[in-house]
């Protein structure tokens, strides 16, 4: 299987299926694929959390293996960090007048 053919594997939205309405978590899938296929701005265009989310992942296997001080309050950081963009990035989306 290419990288190509990973769209007709993607979970369709359940919101936007529902209810007409993208949710926050619209694109996550997309941005990823685009990711592997080397298009890193259209994945940013497309989530533009997915790089923070990518190393608040990141960041949390390896704390399980590596512990150190204030790894709490880093993953705490990141978390918001990514609610913020999520929010933001969502509430642009959904704006009539952007």
């Amino acid at each position: 299987m290419t990288v190509e053919g990973i769209e007709d594997f993607m979970l369709q939205c359940t919101s936007k299926q529902l209810f007409g309405i993208s949710c926050p978590g619209c694109g996550t899938q997309r941005a990823t694929a685009l990711l592997f296929k080397g298009e890193f701005t259209a994945a940013f265009h497309m989530y533009p959390a997915i790089y923070t989310l990518i190393l608040l992942v990141l960041f949390v296997v390896f704390n399980l293996f590596v512990k150190f001080k204030y790894d709490f309050q880093i993953k705490i950081g990141l978390l918001l960090l990514n609610v913020a963009i999520i929010l933001v990035s969502y509430l642009l989306k959904m704006s009539p007048y952007i």
